[in-house]
C-alpha cells in the first residue's frame, strides 16, 4: 500500500497559502488513490528534538564510534525523525519563504535526518552519496512567496528558498522532483496565480 506524507513548515493555519495549496493536494491525491494511506506532519507540533548533543552524537558516529548516554538518547529521538521521514513513498513538502529563504523550523527538520549512514555517505576520493536513491519515493514540493518571484529586479529579493531545498533533496538522493509554485509578488494577480497553483497541485496529486 502505498504512503502519502505531508510536511508542512508554515505556522498560519487557514491564513498559510501553502497549506491551502497542499489541502487541494492531499484532497486531490485521496480522490485519486483511495487505498493510499495519509499523514499529515506539522513542524511546528514539538515533535523535532532539539539537536546540540546530538551534534556530537554525529560526530561520534563519523569517528566510527557509537553514542552513549546523553549522546545516544538523542541519536535514538532523530533516528525516529528520520524513520518517519523515510518510511514514506510519496512526500509533499509545504514551503513558504521566509526572508528569502527556508523558515528555520524546516531547517532543523533536515539537520536532525542528514545523518551519516541514514542520509548519506561520505568518501575521501568520491564525496557524497545520497543514500535514499533507488527506493522509488517521489517529492513534490509546494514553493510559495509573497514578494519574490521569478524575474523580479534583485531590489525585491532573492532565491534561497528553492535553491537550498531542492539542493538538499538531490543531495540525500530524492531526484524525483516535482515543483508546484505560488509567486504573485506584490502586483501580480493574486487570485489568478492562487488558481494556477491549485490546478497545478490538483493535476500533479492526481498522478502522484
Amino acid at each position: 500500500m502505498t504512503s502519502l506524507l505531508h510536511i508542512s513548515a508554515s505556522p498560519r493555519g487557514e491564513h498559510s497559502e501553502s497549506l491551502a495549496i497542499a489541502r487541494q493536494f492531499t484532497d486531490a491525491y485521496r480522490a485519486a488513490h483511495p487505498d493510499a494511506t495519509m499523514e499529515h506532519w506539522d513542524l511546528w507540533d514539538g515533535s523535532l528534538p532539539a539537536f546540540g548533543v546530538g551534534a556530537n552524537a554525529k560526530m561520534t558516529v563519523f569517528g566510527g564510534g557509537t553514542p552513549t548516554g546523553a549522546e545516544g538518547a538523542a541519536w535514538a529521538e532523530a533516528r525516529r525523525v528520520f524513520d518517519r521521514f523515510a518510511a514514506a513513498d510519496r512526500v509533499v513538502f509545504s514551503v513558504p519563504m521566509w526572508n528569502g529563504t527556508v523558515l528555520y523550523v524546516l531547517k532543523q527538520f533536515i539537520d536532525v535526518v542528514s545523518q551519516p549512514g541514514w542520509v548519506f555517505g561520505v568518501d575521501a576520493a568520491t564525496g557524497y552519496d545520497g543514500l535514499l536513491a533507488g527506493r522509488g519515493t517521489r517529492v513534490a514540493v509546494i514553493y510559495t512567496s509573497a514578494v519574490w518571484a521569478p524575474g523580479v529586479r534583485p531590489e525585491f529579493g532573492a532565491d534561497f528558498q528553492s535553491t537550498y531545498f531542492s539542493d538538499w533533496l538531490r543531495w540525500t538522493g530524492l531526484a524525483d522532483i516535482t515543483e508546484i509554485r505560488f509567486h504573485p509578488t506584490l502586483t501580480g494577480d493574486r487570485d489568478l496565480a492562487r488558481a494556477r497553483a491549485l490546478t497545478r497541485a490538483r493535476d500533479v496529486a492526481e498522478t502522484f
